[in-house]
């Protein structure tokens, strides 16, 4: 199975990045920093597809939203 993360979101928190893949509701992550977090939810994604008994190979970059809230 390959499985591309043009669904994921990154939101700014606090203390850090947290981020979520839309396609696999399962894999959150977050990380200190942005590109933290973008490793961590990789590693987030294959291990729900390991949990499932699927195999993944991620492909591709991942597509970051940036949000405002007022």
């Amino acid at each position: 199975m390959r499985l591309s993360l043009v669904g994921s979101e990154m939101c700014i928190r606090d203390r850090g990045y947290t981020a979520r893949c839309l396609e696999i509701p399962a894999a959150i992550s977050e990380g200190d920093t942005e590109e933290e977090a973008l490793e961590n939810i990789k590693e987030a994604i294959q291990l729900v597809l390991e949990v499932t008994g699927e195999q993944a190979q991620v492909l591709g970059e991942i597509a970051i939203v940036e949000v405002s809230v007022n």
